[in-house]
């Protein structure tokens, strides 16, 4: 069709994709350029906006690397991320709750141990985790998989260290034959998301936060039950109700208890003041449907 204007080029842009073999995308770029052009139309896009919007996107790609994925933040901040894990992970009451995945995981991390620590040689309150995998019905799960990580007592991760020689602050923990987990590592704070580039900048003009509350990043793995993804978060933690990336579910709200130096969970003896904390981890079954 030739002299197209703005009320007929949408339909003819989804006119050129009807031999499209593939249904699923056919239907998610119809939904996409329907939605995109009626954007453009409500808040009459103009040329200008329409230029910056090319170069924010251009910046975005540009400032992602193999330590940092700006995309990733970008769909956290939009709560786009917390959307898709929400519709995607429906879950009956009783499951432990999933939320966003965020940006710093990694593949491979170390094998730990027993009360193994995942944060040697990082400084920081000594915490104790502990709990137990269980699925919906209460029974025990065992020899569940647990992937943690966790930024360290400035709030960064060890994936934004160039000094590095080894991976710290997160680990490969295996439950036992009950379903019960532990390991040490050290109190995480509350942080800023990276907010030096164009996230950060979108985030100061709408005159948004960038701080996410203290969490513990899971992911849980466990033979006929589905993948969980998850966080733990310091109840009263001041950002809460205000968390960035919209990540906070109240069911993940637990309380970081401190003690005096003593003798620890795994027997020995802190001569600093310690944390604990201890949950169950409760997984749906892998045959459950997502209504």
């Amino acid at each position: 069709m030739q002299n197209l204007d703005e009320h007929t080029i949408t339909q003819e842009v989804l006119s050129r994709m009807t031999g499209t073999e593939d249904k699923r995308l056919h239907h998610v770029f119809s939904s996409l350029i329907q939605h995109l052009h009626d954007f453009a139309r409500e808040v009459h896009l103009t040329e200008q906006e329409w230029e910056k919007g090319i170069e924010f996107l251009t910046s975005v790609g540009q400032t992602c690397s193999p330590v940092r994925q700006e995309f990733i933040l970008l769909s956290d901040i939009l709560g786009f991320s917390t959307l898709v894990t929400a519709q995607n992970h429906r879950k009956p009451q009783g499951c432990t709750e999933a939320t966003v995945f965020g940006p710093f995981h990694v593949a491979d991390a170390p094998a730990i141990e027993p009360w193994g620590n995942i944060s040697p040689n990082m400084p920081g309150k000594p915490w104790f985790v502990s709990g137990t995998v269980r699925g919906l019905d209460g029974e025990v799960v065992p020899n569940a998989m647990l992937e943690v990580w966790q930024a360290d007592e400035e709030g960064f991760y060890d994936v934004q260290k160039s000094d590095l020689e080894a991976a710290q602050g997160r680990g490969i923990i295996r439950a036992d034959a009950q379903g019960y987990f532990n390991f040490q590592t050290i109190v995480p704070v509350a942080y800023p998301i990276p907010d030096d580039g164009p996230v950060g900048r979108v985030l100061r003009a709408l005159d948004r936060h960038p701080w996410r509350p203290a969490h513990l990043h899971f992911m849980v793995h466990a033979d006929g039950y589905q993948r969980l993804v998850t966080h733990i978060f310091k109840q009263g933690d001041e950002y809460l109700d205000s968390d960035a990336v919209f990540g906070v579910r109240s069911s993940l709200i637990e309380e970081w208890v401190m003690h005096d130096a003593g003798i620890a969970p795994d027997g020995s003896y802190s001569a600093q003041p310690f944390c604990t904390l201890n949950f169950d981890i409760v997984l749906n079954p892998s045959s459950a449907e997502v209504n």
